[in-house]
């Protein structure tokens, strides 16, 4: 049985690369938001036409954005959501809302300095890993029963 995995939130690292690299021997199917930045942003006026006022522009992205994200999440089995370093990430707190909220299984994502800010976020997961191959690790584990 295949287990679908949802990799949500920063897109400025590698981090997915190195997930799905990790579980490459896993029966897992990744999946997860467009992590072009620019392609994010534009998809709305790419497709249903150009606004002139920058709120419509993204309010027009973040719609389309949200329906592929809420099937992703909605056909996952497991969610995970990754708070980087550099960058606010209000749509990983989101999809980590979506998801646990849907009954999900949802792995957080962070390092040290953001325990305290997501504290909240952190109680609704059923695991906080600071590093991928942490989650890769849970992944195996849930898969295989096998410890690292």
């Amino acid at each position: 049985m295949t287990l679908r995995v949802y990799l949500s939130g920063e897109i400025h690292t590698d981090w997915r690369e190195q997930i799905t690299a990790g579980a490459a021997d896993l029966d897992v199917r990744f999946d997860g938001p467009v992590t072009d930045h620019e392609a994010s942003d534009d998809c709305g006026v790419a497709i249903l036409g150009a606004e002139e006022n920058k709120f419509w522009h993204d309010r027009k992205g973040a719609q389309l954005n949200a329906i592929r994200t809420r099937r992703g999440i909605g056909q996952a089995d497991v969610v995970v959501v990754r708070f980087g370093e550099k960058y606010r990430q209000w749509n990983a707190a989101f999809d980590a809302g979506m998801a646990a909220a849907l009954g999900k299984s949802l792995i957080v994502l962070h390092g040290p300095e953001h325990q305290h800010a997501l504290k909240e976020v952190d109680a609704a997961a059923l695991a906080v890993a600071e590093h991928p191959e942490q989650v890769v690790q849970l992944l195996r584990y849930v898969l295989t029963g096998t410890l690292p």
